[in-house]
């Protein structure tokens, strides 16, 4: 519970003190993040950063179901290409194709679908040629 501001005292300094006995009491170091850089610095400013933050970490997608479907197929692809193990690409290739299959058999909102279940064994032959 924070204390109130003593009479006398102007607001600033009565806030930059508390601030300052917190960070001696070590109460800012156990801060998720502590000491690392601020994510999105590299980037260039969006007014709107904030919001599409949020939207992402909700998992809410403003594309049309059929739109982000190909997306999904298109990050999934490659990070299956990245991937660490064979066994690991192929699993992330066989989710999607099954996200895809069961899109084409009920078609989704939206735009036409136009995407086909990825082709497994041609990305895995490319992860082993990244590899080799």
């Amino acid at each position: 519970m924070t204390e109130r501001k003593p009479a006398g005292v102007s607001f600033e300094s009565w806030v930059d003190r508390q601030i300052r006995e917190a960070e001696q009491r070590g109460d800012f170091s156990h801060l998720p993040g502590f000491g690392k850089p601020l994510p999105g610095l590299e980037r260039t400013y969006d007014e709107n950063w904030w919001i599409k933050a949020k939207l992402e970490r909700e998992g809410v997608s403003v594309l049309p179901p059929s739109l982000a479907l190909r997306k999904e197929a298109e990050d999934a692809r490659e990070e299956a290409l990245e991937a660490r193990s064979e066994r690991e690409a192929r699993r992330i290739l066989a989710e999607v194709n099954e996200r895809i299959r069961e899109a084409l058999r009920t078609p989704p909102e939206g735009p036409p679908l136009n995407i086909r279940p990825l082709d497994v064994e041609a990305v895995v032959a490319q992860w082993h040629e990244r590899r080799a």
